[in-house]
């Protein structure tokens, strides 16, 4: 077993983080997007859609996306549990997950898509749909910061795939200047804890 990653992505970040709070450790392979490894043909043939992290199982299967990733990892170690422990729990943070991925990662990573210099000529860019993106964010910063006021974590009292995926959506916003505005009390407060945390460093 083997992963296929870029380390200064954000994507396969949240994998790292959620197999470190496992305490599972999985060999890694650098897939380099900054020189195209992932568009070329070899890299293509194991998963089409040119994006990483992908995981290689030992019989050959490949699994891209991570949160289908992170899935096998919970499933193939249940604690601590990251995805819920019953029906409702799991339906709350999966929840909870889609909107941090939704509001809060997709919105900072199409700021940066659509005004980065790294992208420019790779993609079709749309600085003014970047600057939506990027206003945006910062409106679902404050929209947060007010959800985090009467309780510990994203999805409630635990820690889950759902404050890993905001931790990288909000790290990530920093490369478009999307920060959380020292008024935000309360979202500060849990991004200080969640960065605390030792799988934060991976």
């Amino acid at each position: 077993m083997k992963l296929l990653e870029f380390n200064q992505a954000p994507n396969p970040r949240r994998v790292r983080v959620f197999l470190a709070e496992k305490g599972i450790e999985v060999p890694t392979v650098q897939v380099n997007l900054a020189s195209g490894d992932n568009r070329k043909p070899e890299f293509l043939a194991i998963n089409p859609m040119g994006g990483v992290p992908v995981l290689e199982l030992d019989d050959g299967t490949y699994l891209a996306e991570s949160v289908a990733i992170c899935r096998y990892f919970e499933a193939q170690k249940p604690e601590p549990p990251l995805m819920g422990v019953d029906a409702q729990d799991r339906a709350v943070v999966e929840m909870w997950n889609r909107r941090m991925e939704f509001e809060i990662l997709g919105m900072t990573a199409g700021a940066f898509r659509n005004t980065s210099e790294f992208f420019k000529g790779r993609i079709p860019q749309s600085p003014e749909y970047g600057a939506i993106c990027r206003t945006a964010a910062l409106k679902r910063l404050e929209w947060l910061d007010k959800e985090l006021a009467n309780r510990e974590f994203i999805a409630g009292n635990r820690y889950s795939i759902a404050d890993i995926t905001a931790l990288i959506g909000i790290d990530f916003g920093r490369t478009t200047g999307i920060k959380i505005d020292p008024a935000q009390k309360n979202l500060k407060r849990w991004h200080d804890a969640v960065s605390s945390r030792p799988s934060a460093k991976a």
